[in-house]
């Protein structure tokens, strides 16, 4: 066994404290990653709060990580001793269903095994990425690309992947009009990927504060959602609206803003449910649609996509000790764009 320095929490309403967990022996197809950076999710907060179930405590979030390999098991083939490594937010799945055969294991159909806060196949509980190190099979284990720093690749692996899976799905492109509804971590992250793609961006954001990131991360137009004007304004115009905001919004107004077979996509996971009129649907052949992370082929090519364009996510690195700011902080809207803890301060 192995142990691993980490940070970990004991209830919805704990701090985190300095821990220690065990990591098991590399099996055959075993990568051990020694952790450097780990971002911060707003799904770390949703579930350390246990706000979306019951939650086995004690709990190591985590499910953005970026580090070195530092050992392999025998019949490991895709990595070595020294290659840079991203593990996203699964880190297991049953590989036999019809979607994990499609290289969508992130939709298995007997559930993948997240990075934490789950059971993987030995029947221990998952730990996640504030820690030192992690032992994942190969298979769920992706490689960053030269050019993109460890720091700034870790919330590629969640952020990024989230919001190209539905932008490359969906098609977007050139002749195509986005919206991203939030600009928070995913809402940057997806103005950045579907400027790239060659679509017209278009900012929904409550404010205007962060107008001019929005128009520098690509952004062709930005409007503040609590002006109702935006909503008279823009009736019927998006083909595609991508909304990352992990809180309750009106989806009729929103749905209102698309056109013609146009498709609402929602990321963001609010705790709480959303209702809709069905008529904001079929009146113009609109679809409401969930998107959640990408496979692990997906998100080798989003990796490739991000080292090509030179994407990566405005950071803010925090030391281990500065957890628990770090989610006072993102919940009240006070980061630019993304927490990164450097897992060296563990």
């Amino acid at each position: 066994m192995i142990t691993a320095k980490a940070r970990a929490v004991d209830g919805p309403d704990k701090p985190f404290r300095v821990a220690e967990i065990k990591r098991r022996d590399l099996d055959l197809h075993d990568v051990l990653i020694e952790i450097k950076y780990a971002g911060i999710c707003h799904s770390d907060i949703h579930t350390a709060h246990g706000e979306w179930g019951p939650v086995n405590y004690p709990l190591v979030p985590g499910h953005e990580i970026a580090g070195i390999v530092t050992d392999v098991g025998a019949e490991v083939t895709k990595y070595k001793v020294g290659d840079r490594v991203g593990v996203g937010c699964m880190v297991d799945s049953c590989g036999e269903c019809e979607n994990c055969r499609k290289g969508e294991e992130q939709y298995c159909l007997k559930g993948n095994v997240p990075t934490y806060a789950g059971v993987d196949k030995y029947g221990e509980p998952t730990q996640g990425g504030y820690s030192t190190h992690i032992v994942v099979t190969e298979g769920f284990v992706v490689r960053i690309p030269d050019n993109i720093g460890l720091d700034v690749a870790a919330p590629l692996l969640c952020a990024g992947i989230t919001t190209y899976s539905p932008l490359n799905h969906w098609g977007a492109g050139p002749g195509k009009k986005v919206a991203v509804v939030g600009m928070g971590g995913l809402g940057h992250m997806a103005v950045k990927i579907a400027h790239a793609m060659g679509a017209e961006v278009t900012v929904l954001s409550r404010t205007l504060n962060k107008k001019d990131d929005g128009l520098q991360f690509g952004a062709d137009n930005y409007y503040a959602t609590n002006d109702l004007e935006t909503f008279e304004k823009l009736a019927g115009t998006f083909d595609l609206i991508i909304n990352t905001v992990s809180a309750k919004i009106d989806l009729n107004a929103y749905l209102s803003l698309l056109t013609l077979d146009g498709t609402l996509v929602n990321v963001g996971a609010p705790a709480e449910p959303l209702s809709l009129n069905v008529f904001s649907l079929i009146g113009h052949r609109r679809s409401f649609a969930g998107s959640m992370i990408g496979g692990i082929r997906e998100t080798q090519e989003m990796l490739e996509f991000c080292a090509k364009y030179n994407i990566v996510p405005n950071i803010e690195v925090v030391s281990a000790d500065q957890i628990d700011k770090a989610y006072e902080r993102v919940l009240a809207s006070d980061v630019k764009y993304r927490f990164v803890i450097d897992i060296s301060t563990m």
